[in-house]
C-alpha cells in the first residue's frame, strides 16, 4: 500500500545563533509533548535544556499523532515514519550547520532507520531502546493496549481501531517503573498521551533487532541512553549493568565506530520524566559539542 501525501507537524525552537538542531521523534503513545514536558519543565523538558545550551530542537508529531495527518493505521509503518522524518531533515538542513536525529523507544527505531538508510545526519540520539528486548515485560505492555476509539479522551479523533493507546492507569507501570511515583508527572503523562499504529511495531522490530538492524548502515556518531529499563535491560535484553557493558552489548549492531552509551539510574523507560533527567540532558549537550 502507498502512503498518500501527508503533513507532519513539528515545533521548531531555535535560540539565537544556534548552529545545531536535533530533530526529535517521540515513542509509541507519545507525541511531541514528550520532548517538552510541561510538569516541572526545569528538570523534565528536553527541549528547554537543549535551548538553554544553545541547541535548536524540532520536536515532531509522528504521523497519526498530535497535529500531524492521521491516515488509516494500516498505511503506517516505521519505515514510512522514517521517510517522513527524512523529508523534514532535508527541509531543515539548509538552516543549520549540523542536523542530529533523535528518538525515543519506537521513535528511536525510526531515527535509526532514517540515519542508516539515508546517512544524511551528523549524529543519532537513541533513547529508551536497544537491539535486544525483554519480552517478559514488553509483551504484557502491548497486550494491555486498547484501541484508541475505546478511550474516552481519544475517541473524538475519529481514529480507526488499528491505532492503540494505553488503558487508563497503566502508564506508570508500563513506562516509569522502577522510578519514584510522582503523581503530578504521571497525571501529566496521562493527559498528553497519544497513540501508535499496530503496524508501526512490525518493521520497527524487524529492522532494529539482531536479525537485520538498520543501524548497521549508520556512519554518524551515536549516543545511546537508557534508564533502568525493564523492557530493554536484562532477561535476554541488553546488558545494562554499566555504560561500558551496554556499549559492548550494542556495538555489534552499529556501523559507526563512534558509539557512546549512558545509563540514567533510578528510572524506567520514559527517562525524560525522571527527576534526575538533567544528568542525561547534560550528557547529550556535551556529546553534541563533539560532533
Amino acid at each position: 500500500m502507498t502512503l498518500l501525501p501527508q503533513t507532519m507537524h513539528g515545533r521548531l525552537c531555535a535560540p539565537p545563533g544556534a548552529s545545531t538542531v536535533v530533530v526529535l521523534i517521540p515513542g509509541g503513545t507519545y507525541n511531541a509533548s514528550y520532548w517538552d514536558i510541561g510538569y516541572t519543565p526545569e528538570i523534565r523538558s528536553f527541549r528547554l535544556a537543549m535551548n538553554q545550551a544553545g541547541v535548536a530542537t524540532l520536536a515532531l508529531d509522528r504521523l497519526g499523532t498530535g497535529g500531524s495527518s492521521k491516515p488509516l493505521s494500516t498505511l503506517l509503518s516505521a519505515s514510512a515514519q522514517a521517510v517522513a522524518a527524512h523529508q523534514v531533515i532535508q527541509s531543515i538542513r539548509p538552516r543549520f550547520a549540523k542536523v542530529v536525529v533523535g528518538g525515543h523507544s519506537i521513535g528511536a527505531a525510526m531515527a535509526m532507520i532514517e540515519a542508516g538508510r539515508y546517512r544524511d545526519v551528523d549524529g543519532v540520539l537513541v533513547t529508551g531502546m536497544t537491539h535486544r528486548m525483554n519480552l517478559v515485560t514488553v509483551v504484557p505492555v502491548l497486550a494491555n493496549m486498547i484501541p484508541a476509539p475505546l478511550d474516552p479522551a481519544l475517541s473524538a479523533r475519529g481514529l480507526d481501531a488499528g491505532y492503540l493507546t494505553t488503558g487508563r492507569g497503566t502508564r506508570y507501570k508500563a513506562f516509569h517503573t522502577p522510578g519514584p511515583l510522582d503523581a503530578g508527572a504521571i497525571a501529566y503523562d496521562e493527559s498528553t498521551k497519544d497513540v501508535f499504529a499496530a503496524t508501526e511495531a512490525v518493521d520497527s522490530l524487524t529492522l532494529t533487532t539482531v536479525i537485520t538492524p538498520a543501524s548497521r548502515g549508520i556512519t554518524a556518531p551515536v549516543l545511546l541512553v537508557v534508564g533502568n529499563d525493564p523492557h530493554f535491560c536484562g532477561t535476554l535484553g541488553s546488558d545494562c549493568s554499566s555504560a561500558e557493558a551496554l556499549r559492548a552489548s550494542e556495538a555489534p549492531f552499529f556501523g559507526t565506530p563512534s558509539l557512546k552509551t549512558y545509563i540514567l539510574g533510578g528510572y524506567g523507560h520514559a527517562i525524560n520524566y525522571a527527576p534526575n533527567a538533567p544528568a542525561y540532558f547534560g550528557v547529550v549537550t556535551n556529546w553534541l559539542k563533539t560532533l
